[in-house]
């Protein structure tokens, strides 16, 4: 797929023949009903100067969201050790800052990464933007995957985020691979974008060299406070299209189930799995909104006949 036209006519296909295409792909490069699951912590919650739309941590916003200073390392870790009793094989460290700044704060969360590999899971962090040193100090550390998302499609963008450009995310996800990091990017639907602009996302996505290891797709939570609050919620079947594109056009990435899952039926997450979703979030928050019950989400795996894929021991 090398343009838009062509990323477009495959996520227009009659729904049916897209689930079968991407989950042909699907079998064919992971073969089995697995499951990665991956616990979210924000280590550092609230009070970041960016301006994205949809983000309750924007310290512009009144959205309820009290900003709290970066956690300790044994709360941290305690935490870790937590999901990864609950079958996490990831634990992902997120901090609400607009970029990496050296120093005391950064060398804890060095320490936090550090604990979390000792407890045999892999250790990811999203931080912000950051330099090619700090990519490698993380690296250093043992940090296995970094998420920054695109968001959106580039022209898109402006609409969404005006604190940074387009391109400042795409020279931190450059830091980030050429530190030997694997790269988690992916992007979130129902902003008032268009179609093309879903499209154009998987594009820039795929276009990447390497492709991403991880592409989470997420669906607009909806934050009273927010410039996004009053939108439209997004039709289950976009969500089903943009992860079958996914799995279709980055076939050996981990295409992610990530927020705005709660608001999806039981049938609706069993579908996007269908259409070549196998990681999910699990855990009662991710960062700051709701996620399904732990309890639901093992049933639910249980009765459909899915596994998690294995913690390392």
């Amino acid at each position: 797929m090398k343009t838009l036209a062509e990323v477009r006519a495959l996520h227009d296909l009659p729904l049916l023949d897209l689930i079968h295409r991407a989950q042909t792909v699907h079998r064919a490069h992971f073969g089995d009903n697995k499951v990665q699951l991956c616990s979210l912590l924000s280590v550092k919650t609230g009070g970041c100067p960016e301006d994205c739309a949809y983000c309750p941590q924007a310290a512009r916003y009144q959205t309820g969201v009290e900003a709290e200073p970066l956690m300790q390392t044994e709360e941290v870790v305690a935490a870790a050790r937590k999901a990864r009793e609950a079958g996490a094989t990831r634990f992902c460290m997120g901090a609400a800052w607009r970029e990496v700044k050296d120093g005391p704060q950064f060398d804890r969360v060095l320490e936090m990464v550090r604990g979390v590999k000792q407890l045999g899971l892999e250790a990811c962090c999203t931080l912000g933007m950051l330099t090619p040193g700090q990519a490698r100090r993380l690296k250093e550390a043992g940090c296995d995957a970094y998420n920054h998302n695109l968001d959106t499609s580039r022209d898109k963008y402006g609409d969404i985020v005006t604190t940074r450009e387009y391109d400042d995310r795409l020279r931190t996800l450059r830091s980030v691979r050429e530190a030997g990091i694997t790269v988690c990017c992916g992007g979130i639907i129902g902003m008032g974008e268009s179609v093309d602009d879903r499209c154009a996302l998987l594009l820039e996505l795929a276009r990447q060299d390497p492709q991403p290891e991880s592409v989470p797709i997420n669906m607009l939570v909806r934050v009273k406070g927010t410039p996004l609050a009053e939108l439209p919620p997004v039709n289950t079947i976009d969500m089903v299209r943009m992860i079958a594109t996914a799995r279709i056009l980055m076939p050996r990435s981990m295409v992610r189930l990530s927020a705005g899952r709660e608001q999806l039926s039981e049938e609706a997450q069993l579908l996007c799995l269908l259409a070549g979703a196998n990681s999910v979030f699990f855990g009662e928050k991710l960062l700051t909104t709701g996620n399904p019950a732990y309890e639901q989400d093992m049933a639910l795996f249980e009765a459909a006949g899915i596994a998690p894929l294995e913690p390392r021991p």
